[in-house]
């Protein structure tokens, strides 16, 4: 399961949502934009960084981990120190480490670890032990959630989407979301397990159900993407990594027109995901274009 690209994304949508983690008040994130950055010197790279516009407000790095891993603090530390001494920022800083479970967190720290932990500077959270909250904070815990557990969870952020949320579009961005994520963590599924998750008038909303709609192909699309299985396994993953970086470059630019969108559907798996890394550095459209063109003999 991809969880660096899915926590950019959720980040991106919920963008109050690491200061809801944190305990600290909600508005705090008007303060902040949140971006990626690569250290170049050994080609590190944050899965989040929430960059403040005011010099009283602290920087916050975020790193996901998924797993046991010995040496996470070491590699957490080396790349904040490296992103310090290359960009030499104004602001304060924390770091926030995010572990799926508390079984996953470090077990032996050094004094200097430890120290950096006790007095706040590094902060763990386990998302494993997280109350409810938000819509964000409930996609977080489906992400982590056992597949018995996952139809309920679905239908509650269904629901609280329609009723918390206003505004049409961030109400499908959310649909298409918790689609990401099934599609995701739950590959073994069925298509018609992941379909009974919804009800049909959200099924309809899904953006792979509109597109098939749209190309008269239903069929083969929800067996692609849902199904994830046999034929359609590798077809509906790479569909799915399209549309996943196709959102992303919408929510960074705006529109982005047919010739882009054409070229985007006809990478490979493989230069999908190497734009999905490349494009977090992106600051115009012109830097997409460019990235395009220099792979044009690949496609």
């Amino acid at each position: 399961m991809r969880t660096d690209t899915i926590f950019y994304q959720l980040f991106l949508t919920f963008h109050s949502l690491l200061f809801e983690l944190l305990g600290e008040p909600l508005e705090n994130a008007d303060c902040y934009q949140f971006t990626s950055a690569e250290i170049k010197e050994k080609a590190f790279r944050f899965d989040g960084i929430f960059m403040p516009n005011r010099q009283d407000k602290l920087i916050y790095f975020v790193e996901v981990q998924f797993q046991n891993k010995r040496d996470f603090y070491w590699e957490f530390i080396a790349e904040i120190n490296l992103y310090l001494n290359q960009y030499k920022p104004a602001q304060d800083w924390k770091a926030v480490a995010l572990f799926a479970q508390r079984s996953f967190e470090v077990k032996s720290l050094t004094l200097y670890q430890a120290e950096l932990l006790q007095n706040g500077r590094i902060i763990p959270i386990y998302l494993d032990e997280l109350s409810s909250g938000s819509i964000g904070i409930g996609l977080m815990q489906l992400i982590i959630a056992q597949e018995s557990q996952a139809p309920t969870l679905v239908q509650q952020l269904l629901q609280r989407a329609k009723t918390e949320i206003s505004d049409p579009v961030v109400a499908r961005g959310i649909i298409d979301l918790l689609e990401t994520v099934l599609v995701s963590k739950f590959a073994k599924l069925s298509r018609e397990e992941i379909q009974a998750m919804f009800l049909l008038s959200d099924i309809k909303q899904t953006r792979v159900y509109q597109e098939a709609r749209q190309e008269g192909k239903l069929e083969g699309k929800l067996e692609g993407k849902l199904e994830g299985k046999l034929e359609g396994k590798l077809e509906g993953e790479r569909d799915g990594e399209a549309r996943l970086v196709l959102r992303l470059l919408s929510k960074r630019f705006g529109k982005i027109g047919d010739r882009r969108i054409q070229m985007i559907n006809n990478l490979a798996i493989e230069q999908l995901d190497e734009l999905g890394e490349a494009l977090l550095d992106f600051t115009d459209i012109v830097q997409l274009d460019d990235w395009l063109h220099s792979r044009s003999d690949k496609y």
